[in-house]
């Protein structure tokens, strides 16, 4: 029977149901994230398989540019520390109580209360105020930003185009 010496000895093999992924030097970085604005989307999808060990997921090319972004840089420099991961949500916990409902909201993008929304129209600025249920415009409360639009515009709008929330349709 031989016997190995401690410097022959096999080392542990990663588990396979653990992804490793690859080491990025900072210096990579910059060029890295300049790449990704030409780069087309089949490699940003390669990309995405690479870095994060998993499918892409349908959205946009900017959502994906976004993330593989961070996570570049993430895998350069480390991520989150997690003492700033649990103040994070705590934070969120604080906005919304812990309630699914208003997480979702805010994750349809619906800006959060007490934002105050400008837009002038034939030269006067007018103010809305978010709040929670609804939209305040001049004291009055409006179930939505299209109602307010049409108050102002007297023509109907989409609310979230009228105050810049959301592009309009075929134009930049």
């Amino acid at each position: 029977m031989m016997r190995r010496s401690s410097a022959q000895r096999a080392l542990p093999s990663p588990s396979p149901l653990v992804p490793t992924f690859p080491a990025i030097p900072p210096a990579d970085v910059l060029g890295r994230l300049a790449a990704l604005h030409t780069a087309p989307i089949a490699h940003l999808k390669r990309q995405w398989r690479e870095l994060y060990g998993q499918e892409p997921p349908p959205f946009s090319r900017s959502y994906i540019q976004s993330r593989l972004a961070y996570r570049i840089q993430e895998l350069a420099y480390g991520g989150l520390r997690p003492e700033t991961v649990a103040r994070l949500e705590a934070l969120g916990e604080q906005l919304d109580g812990g309630n699914v409902v208003l997480r979702r909201i805010r994750a349809d993008h619906r800006p959060l209360p007490g934002t105050r929304l400008l837009r002038e129209w034939q030269g006067v600025e007018h103010v809305v105020t978010v709040r929670p249920d609804d939209f305040e415009f001049e004291g009055r409360p409006y179930r939505s930003l299209s109602a307010v639009a049409r108050h102002i515009t007297g023509t109907r709008w989409n609310g979230w185009t009228f105050f810049g929330l959301k592009p309009a349709r075929g134009g930049a």
